[in-house]
């Protein structure tokens, strides 16, 4: 028997490795997704890396605004990191076979790092809303201290959701087919494939990801009305624009985020096809964290002359 097959106990058959379809089952497919994987992941890396490296470098945003924005960009990286690598891979080698080891791994470190995002954009929400609301108490209530905490139990939420969910996937029976209509070891097309019965499984991943999903988007909403109630009473026009200057970034960030996340893991499974799901998932494993670098970067002055300024340096250097 060959590594490639799966294992035979009694009479059913254990699958051992998954077959990741894809964006398409020929092998006509694969040149174009591996080439735009691959265009969209190293816009992604020098991105997200540049954000990073601007942010360390220049004292002047060592605030706490941009100690979340970088630990955002390297979220972006990592979660990116865990999907587009082994996507080209696949379109490279056309080996299109994971273990179903590292088909868990991967699904961990997924559910993990975008779970970890999502609580990320709440506390970035909070963030901006004592900023504007509570000045005067924002070097208290967003001390380092603070902000470390915050950073602490975003990775911790994140982590103990992404247990969960790999603990349920992944004690599933798979014995029957082990193609994934999919190019990554995602949830639903996972639990698509169990010859178990899922009820319970997707009973869980639509409660903890709604629950996750409904609180920290509430809270990203709390705090934007309470923050345009904020802006909408400072008299002069350039404070208005000064101060809601600092929030559009946000929120177009966290529309798409929730927006696409939305649709994927707060409903059940058979409300949307896996078509759809596929489409949709391309959009935030792949865009949203190569968008998110110019989002924050282009509508916003500090970060623009912080590049500027690193720039002038190394030019004087010469």
């Amino acid at each position: 028997m060959s590594a490639m097959e799966p294992v035979r106990m009694g009479n059913h058959t254990t699958v051992t490795e998954f077959i990741l379809l894809g964006l398409g089952r020929g092998a006509g497919f694969q040149t174009v997704p591996f080439m735009i994987f691959l265009v969209i992941y190293m816009i992604t890396v020098l991105g997200n890396t540049i954000l990073v490296l601007i942010i360390t470098a220049n004292s002047q945003l060592h605030t706490p605004m941009y100690f979340f924005l970088m630990n955002l960009s390297l979220l972006d990286l990592s979660y990116s990191s865990v999907i587009a690598p082994r996507a080209m891979a696949s379109g490279a080698a056309g080996s299109k076979a994971i273990s179903y080891s590292g088909c868990a791994t991967q699904f961990f470190f997924f559910a993990f790092f975008l779970t970890t995002e999502a609580f990320f954009l709440a506390v970035m929400a909070y963030d901006r809303y004592t900023a504007i609301c509570n000045p005067l108490r924002y070097p208290v209530a967003m001390s380092k201290w603070v902000c470390v905490q915050l950073v602490v139990g975003s990775y911790i939420g994140g982590c103990v959701n992404a247990m969960v969910q790999t603990g349920f996937t992944f004690t599933l029976n798979y014995c029957g087919s082990n193609e994934i209509d999919h190019f990554f070891c995602d949830g639903p097309p996972l639990i698509s494939l169990s010859c178990s019965d899922t009820y319970v499984n997707n009973l869980v991943m639509f409660t903890l990801c709604g629950l996750i999903i409904a609180i920290t988007s509430l809270v990203v909403l709390i705090s934007y009305i309470y923050i345009i109630s904020t802006i909408l009473r400072i008299r002069s026009a350039e404070g208005r624009h000064r101060a809601f200057s600092t929030c559009t970034s946000h929120i177009v960030a966290v529309t798409l985020f929730y927006g696409t996340t939305a649709f994927m893991y707060a409903q059940p499974t058979w409300l949307s096809s896996l078509y759809q799901r596929k489409a949709v998932s391309v959009f935030y494993t792949l865009f949203i964290p190569m968008l998110n670098p110019l989002i924050y970067s282009l509508r916003n002055k500090d970060v623009k002359n912080a590049l500027r300024r690193t720039m002038g340096k190394k030019c004087l250097r010469k």
